[in-house]
């Protein structure tokens, strides 16, 4: 558990932070993305390194021939959980596959769209495929099996914080572990996000009732606690986030004002967000001034905190 740090107050200046590469991973496969792969693997720049890529390419086909239905996620979930990547423009860019054996989760990652390599994506969709492996599919080790050529996912896999555990003249694998994972995340070793903070009482509190749930909601949510920078309840800037504080949000073009509650006293259409929310999660943390992309109802909003209109720590209610 990452330790509470005295003394400490996060800068309290409203700054834009700059744009990130985003990635989101989206467990529904239609038809169209099904056509978007096959011309993927047409790309010998794309397939080159996959040694399996005539198989997957026949298996699509196959997929599209056997059924009318616009949904496919059933057939490419088989052996497997399969996702598209989508960039913060909620353009398919990619694909992940995990496949979990025994308590290991292998990852099979392309980012398909050219047009967009070079722009960082797969090291940002290495992490996200890490966040479910760990956080949802409850693997201890993941493992990237990669060509000794391939030097770009060589490089986004180092990155990432994997390390070599064998190697043959044709292949080389790299392994993550389920705790040097939440060792990164605490030391804010894994991606470029913003940094949070939340209290103490309130990660013990959330961290109780993320124990008895599960979901997407929930992940999100866990990974949010596992990087978040624990301070006192004493000791966190009056311009943060923190459970059952309200703020003014820019989402997108819209200006909304919202609550972050626990679940039990959530209301959307009062505005009280249960930090099981899509709103209520990606807020958790942040201060006045921080912009984050975030998918809600399958669609990427830009969220901008715009100002922190009450905060129960620093009005003095610490029973909240």
């Amino acid at each position: 558990m990452a330790k509470a740090m005295t003394g400490f107050h996060p800068l309290q200046v409203s700054v834009m932070k700059m744009n990130k590469p985003f990635i989101s991973l989206c467990p529904e496969i239609t038809r169209a993305h099904a056509l978007t792969l096959m011309d993927w693997l047409e790309d010998e720049r794309v397939t080159c390194y996959l040694s399996d890529s005539r198989h997957v390419s026949r298996s699509i086909e196959q997929a599209i021939d056997r059924t009318q239905s616009p949904i496919l996620t059933h057939l490419f979930n088989q052996g497997g959980r399969f996702f598209m990547a989508y960039d913060r423009h909620d353009s398919p860019v990619g694909f992940v596959r995990l496949i979990k054996t025994g308590s290991d989760c292998e990852i099979v990652l392309v980012i398909g769209d050219s047009d967009k390599w070079g722009q960082n994506l797969g090291a940002r969709t290495i992490r996200e495929g890490m966040k479910l492996a760990f956080l949802d599919m409850r693997a201890k080790k993941l493992i990237a099996k990669i060509h000794p050529d391939n030097a770009r996912s060589l490089k986004a896999f180092l990155r990432s914080g994997f390390v070599l555990e064998s190697e043959t003249p044709t292949l080389k694998s790299f392994s993550m572990t389920a705790g040097r994972y939440r060792q990164f995340l605490r030391e804010g070793a894994v991606g470029d996000s913003t940094r949070i903070y939340i209290t103490e009482i309130d990660k013990a509190r959330l961290e109780s009732l993320i124990a008895l749930e599960q979901g997407p909601a929930v992940v999100e949510l866990e990974h949010e606690l596992e990087r978040a920078i624990v301070v006192k309840p004493q000791q966190v800037a009056c311009n943060v986030v923190t459970m059952n504080s309200r703020a003014l949000l820019q989402l997108d073009d819209e200006e909304i004002e919202v609550a972050l509650v626990y679940p039990e006293d959530a209301d959307s259409n009062a505005g009280k967000h249960s930090v099981y929310s899509d709103i209520g999660a990606a807020i958790l943390g942040y201060q006045e001034g921080d912009a984050i992309d975030w998918r809600i109802s399958d669609r990427t909003r830009r969220i901008e905190i715009r100002k922190v209109l009450y905060q129960p720590e620093a009005a003095g209610h610490f029973h909240l």
